[in-house]
């Protein structure tokens, strides 16, 4: 068994077993624990669910979209046919003053990079997606706002820290979305990739999720190992990545997972 489908599986059981049931902001009642740990050895292992098909381009486009175009025009991952921020788009065809804008307006992955390259042993590498005067004027208030970085023995840790978990579907893509972006980011800087360590502050299941979830949890046995991600070595430029340079190998899965949105 691949140790994310172990992880991740502990903690939808967990808050089922033991979560705290009320209403949120959707108006769909959640499950939820709060402070939810998980941490992967990149350099060992390449975290994405086996109990499960997660579709890995549609996150690899995402997390592109997000970090290294540095855009909110929502209608530029439409024309790669990916429509997850469709519900949230504006009438100009954004998502505001969120995510990529934030990355854009603050010059936070070039000042990233220049850090890694020039002063690695720095305490103050970190992308801050949580800017106070622009929150309200996003779509939505970002989700995944905080990635610190850390250089240790030639190695690139981590740490994402979430302010709000849906486990069934938002989690199982952030995890592989930012283990494919610390590889990126780690082959950019002439670095290996090292830990992700993955902190949920709110991690909840909605109501609507748990069957589905039932489901993948009786798959736990039966979860397959983990595959394998191979990024052209040959590509050194954050900002020359494609598609085509990150591909997966050896991916097995168990069949998709239907569950809704709550907006």
């Amino acid at each position: 068994m691949s140790s994310y489908d172990e992880q991740y599986l502990t903690i939808v059981q967990n808050i089922l077993d033991h979560g705290y049931f009320d209403q949120n902001r959707t108006g769909i009642p959640t499950y939820k624990l709060p402070h939810q740990v998980m941490q992967f050895d990149l350099s060992r292992e390449f975290p994405i669910l086996t109990t499960k098909k997660v579709a890995f381009k549609t996150a690899v486009r995402e997390i592109l979209w997000i970090y290294q175009q540095q855009s909110n025009d929502v209608r530029e991952l439409q024309k790669q046919k990916v429509h997850i921020w469709d519900e949230w788009m504006k009438d100009d065809g954004t998502i505001g003053t969120a995510y990529g804008w934030v990355i854009k307006e603050f010059d936070q992955m070039d000042t990233l990079l220049h850090q890694l390259k020039t002063d690695p042993q720095s305490r103050r590498m970190m992308v801050n997606l949580w800017q106070i005067p622009y929150l309200d004027t996003g779509s939505l208030h970002p989700c995944c706002f905080l990635s610190m970085w850390d250089v240790t023995d030639g190695r690139l840790n981590c740490m994402l820290v979430q302010r709000s978990g849906d486990m069934g579907l938002g989690v199982p893509f952030n995890t592989t979305q930012y283990a494919v972006l610390t590889h990126l980011i780690a082959q950019s800087a002439g670095l290996k990739p090292g830990l992700l360590t993955h902190v949920i502050n709110n991690a909840h299941i909605y109501e609507n999720q748990v069957e589905p979830l039932k489901v993948q949890l009786a798959r736990r046995d039966k979860a397959y190992e983990a595959p394998k991600l191979v990024i052209d070595p040959d590509v050194s430029d954050f900002y020359a990545f494609t598609l085509d340079h990150i591909k997966l190998e050896g991916y097995k899965f168990h069949d998709k997972i239907s569950m809704e949105v709550a907006v």
